[in-house]
C-alpha cells in the first residue's frame, strides 16, 4: 500500500482495502449483466489482460476499470458498494466529470429501478439490504450529530458551488428549456416567494421557520415585514445566517435559535401565524414524522398556514425503502428518509388536525438545479482542495449530486411545495 493509499485508508476505512470476491460477487455480476443488457446504456469492462468488453445497448457510457473490485463491492454492500466503487475509482463515467454523462447513466437506472433486480429475488430484500443503524435514527440524542455530518462540513464548501442566495434546495425556473442558463438566484427567490405567498406571510406575520439554511428565506420574509424565528441544529449555518441577516439589515426582526424542532412542543401553543420549512422533513426520519407534524400543528395560530417543501418518493418505494441504509444515508445525510405525499396525508390525518390544501410539484426543476451545483462544484476543485477535502470526497460529492439528478430526471423522486391549514381552535 502506498503512502497515499494509507492516508485514504485512514480517512475512508470502509473503502480500503477493496473486498475480496466470492459467491456474492458472482451473483452481483450476473444480475448486473442481466440488467445492463435490457437498458439503453453502455458499460465497458476493462479486464486485467487489457481487453475491453462492451455491455448494453448503447447510450450513456461508463468504464469499469477494476471489474473484480466493482462486482465484489456490489456483492457485499449492494447499492452502497456501487457508490463506493465510484469513490475509489473502480468505475467512472466515460467522459469528463461534469459533462453530464454520469447523471445521464444514473437516470436510465433510476427509470427502471423497480426492475433492476428480478421480481423473484426482491422478496429477499428484507434479508439482504442493510437497515439504517440505530445511531442514525432521528432521536433528539442523534439528530444534531446527523445534521452536523453534512451541514457543518464547511460554510465555504457550500459557498463554492451554491448561488449567492446559498439556498440548498430546488430552484423554480421560468422555463426548463433555459434552466441551465437562467439567473439562478432569481429562480431560488421565485421558489421562496411562492412559499411565503402560500403561507400568507406579510406585514406583522409571526413566522416560524424550521430549518434555517443560511438565512435567505428569513431575510426574504423580514423584508415583507414579518417577525421571524428560525431554528436549526447546524452550528455553522446559524453563525453565517446571523451574519447574513445582520448584513441585510434585519437583525431586529429575525432570531435564529439552535434547537430541535421537538422542543417547540414544550412552548405555548398557537404562537405563529405561519410556519415554513424547506426540505427539512427529509432529515426527520420515518419514525418521527408524527412528531414533526404534531409540532407544526401545536405552534400554528388559529387561521394560520403552513408551507413546506418536501422531496418525495412514490408511496410503494417509500414503503420499501423507509428503513434502508443507503449510500446517501451512509455518506451524505445520516438518518434521512424521503416521505411520500400519501404518507404525509396519513400522518396528519392520524396525528394532527391539519389538512393538506395544496400540492405543487417542482421536481422537474431539481435536475437542472443539481446539474448546476455539480458543474460549479467541479469547477471549484482547487478551492475545495484548499479547504482540505481530498479526491475521494470530490468523487463522493460528484456522485451524490449526479445520483440525485438521475432520480429527479427519471421522475423517480419528486419535490413538492405543500400547503396546510386546519380548523381554527383555541390555543391550548
Amino acid at each position: 500500500m502506498t503512502v497515499a493509499d494509507s492516508r485514504r485508508a485512514a480517512n475512508w476505512p470502509d473503502l480500503y482495502p477493496a473486498p475480496s470476491g466470492g459467491l456474492s460477487a458472482k451473483v452481483a455480476e450476473r444480475l448486473f449483466r442481466s440488467a445492463v443488457s435490457r437498458l439503453h446504456v453502455t458499460v465497458r469492462l476493462r479486464h486485467p489482460d487489457g481487453s475491453v468488453e462492451e455491455l448494453g445497448g448503447g447510450g450513456p457510457a461508463i468504464v469499469v476499470h477494476r471489474p473484480k473490485e466493482f462486482f465484489a463491492r456490489i456483492g457485499r454492500d449492494k447499492l452502497i458498494g456501487f457508490g463506493e466503487a465510484y469513490m475509489t475509482g473502480a468505475w467512472t463515467e466515460d467522459g469528463v466529470p461534469g459533462d453530464g454523462v454520469l447523471g445521464d447513466f444514473l437516470t436510465v437506472l433510476a427509470s427502471d429501478v423497480a426492475n433492476l433486480v428480478p421480481k423473484s429475488l426482491q422478496k429477499l430484500r428484507a434479508f439482504v439490504v442493510p437497515k439504517l443503524p440505530r445511531t442514525h435514527l432521528g432521536t433528539q440524542e442523534n439528530t444534531q450529530t446527523n445534521i452536523a455530518h453534512h451541514y457543518d462540513l464547511s460554510n465555504d464548501l457550500f459557498a463554492a458551488f451554491l448561488d449567492p442566495t446559498l439556498m440548498y434546495s430546488s430552484a423554480w425556473f421560468t422555463d426548463l428549456e433555459t434552466a441551465l442558463s437562467e439567473d439562478f438566484s432569481a429562480a431560488q427567490h421565485r421558489k421562496i416567494d411562492r412559499l411565503l405567498d402560500q403561507a400568507g406571510v406579510g406585514e406583522g406575520t409571526r413566522l416560524l421557520e424550521i430549518g434555517t439554511g443560511w438565512g435567505e428565506l428569513a431575510i426574504r420574509a423580514a423584508a415583507r415585514g414579518a417577525t421571524v424565528r428560525s431554528i436549526t441544529l447546524s452550528v455553522e449555518q446559524q453563525a453565517l445566517a446571523l451574519e447574513r441577516i445582520a448584513a441585510a439589515g434585519h437583525a431586529d426582526a429575525v432570531t435564529v435559535d439552535l434547537c430541535d424542532y421537538r422542543t417547540l412542543l414544550d412552548e405555548p401553543a398557537g404562537a405563529y401565524d405561519a410556519v415554513l420549512s424547506v426540505e427539512m422533513i427529509e432529515a426527520v426520519g420515518y419514525a418521527f414524522w408524527p412528531d414533526y407534524f404534531r409540532t407544526l400543528d401545536h405552534v400554528l395560530a388559529p387561521g394560520g398556514k403552513i408551507a413546506i417543501q418536501a422531496i418525495t418518493l412514490p408511496h410503494d418505494r417509500m414503503l420499501a425503502t423507509r428503513n434502508t441504509h443507503t449510500f446517501i444515508t451512509k455518506y451524505i445525510f445520516p438518518g434521512g428518509a424521503l416521505p411520500s405525499v400519501q404518507a404525509i396525508r396519513e400522518v396528519i390525518g392520524e396525528h394532527t388536525t391539519l389538512r393538506l390544501d395544496d400540492e405543487f410539484s417542482i421536481g422537474a426543476h431539481y435536475a437542472p438545479t443539481l446539474q448546476r451545483w455539480d458543474r460549479a462544484f467541479l469547477a471549484a476543485h482547487e478551492r475545495v482542495a484548499e479547504l482540505g477535502f481530498d479526491d475521494v470526497f470530490v468523487r463522493m460529492w460528484h456522485f451524490y449530486l449526479e445520483y440525485c439528478r438521475g432520480g429527479f430526471a427519471a421522475g423517480y423522486i419528486d419535490d413538492f411545495q405543500l400547503t396546510f391549514s386546519r380548523e381554527d381552535r383555541t390555543a391550548q
